[in-house]
């Protein structure tokens, strides 16, 4: 079910920055954000946003023994791809919920 859900939002997504890449380019998706407050607002949300997916992502990927930094750095440059796809490519038998330490045992 989560994969499905995940798939389901890729796509239409995928497509939506294809298309927005295409029209406006790297600079001219994110040069609007830059021309109030209320739209760099929204750039600021959208940071918070993906650096507490980022705290999640890292440690879920250390207690998963995933390299972590490859994710980092698939956020960084994807924006929310990167951990659209690390739970698309997630084992499916784990929860989502943070895992205890490896030494909590």
């Amino acid at each position: 079910m989560q994969r499905s859900l995940i798939a389901i939002i890729l796509l239409p997504f995928g497509i939506l920055t294809a298309v927005a890449l295409w029209q406006y380019g790297y600079w001219g998706i994110l040069a609007p954000h830059f021309h109030s407050s209320g739209e760099a607002q929204v750039l600021a949300d959208l940071v918070i946003a993906l650096s507490l997916v980022l705290v999640w992502l890292w440690k879920d990927a250390q207690a998963t023994d995933r390299n972590p930094w490859l994710w980092l750095v698939a956020t960084l440059l994807t924006g929310s791809f990167g951990p659209l796809i690390y739970l698309l490519t997630r084992r499916s038998d784990l929860s989502l919920l943070p895992l205890p330490p490896k030494d909590a045992e």
